[in-house]
């Protein structure tokens, strides 16, 4: 599996399993880098970095496609986007996800990132629908980081 940065042709569907607000996505997609992992052609993954502040980039986005669940592509693409954001020069790089995504939360520890802070109410504030993961309604943002 390969990793590249693409400037378009965004794969909206995967990065909409990430982030189901289109209006959201369409616009940090475009203030930030964009990658695919592809696995015989097929586009796999995608992660986005988005610079923040000073030597800091946030991992915005992070979807696998579906009937590729479970493979670890999930952690590649994590650790690919940690490499990137140290060529890149930043100090720190973050991630936020919902109290809901228990999964992510995993993922995220096991790859160095720990836990700095909750935006609460930060999916009933910025979404319009609700979002329900895990049996469990999606309502603050878990806010990681890790030291690069």
């Amino acid at each position: 599996m390969i990793t590249k940065l693409i400037k378009e042709a965004y794969p909206l569907d995967l990065l909409l399993l990430a982030d189901p607000s289109e209006k959201l996505v369409k616009q940090y997609v475009e203030r930030g880098k964009c990658y695919i992992a592809e696995s015989n052609e097929e586009t796999v993954g995608v992660y986005v970095l988005l610079p923040t502040r000073p030597d800091t980039v946030e991992l915005v986005n992070i979807a696998v496609a579906q009937h590729y669940h479970g493979q670890g592509i999930g952690k590649v693409l994590v650790r690919d986007a940690i490499q990137k954001a140290k060529q890149y020069g930043y100090k720190i790089i973050e991630v936020g996800t919902g109290n809901s995504s228990i999964g992510q939360l995993a993922l995220y520890q096991k790859c160095g990132f720990r836990i700095t802070g909750v935006d609460k109410d930060f999916f009933k504030i910025h979404y319009d629908e609700e979002i329900v993961e895990n049996g469990i309604v999606c309502v603050d943002m878990i806010r990681l980081a890790q030291q690069l």
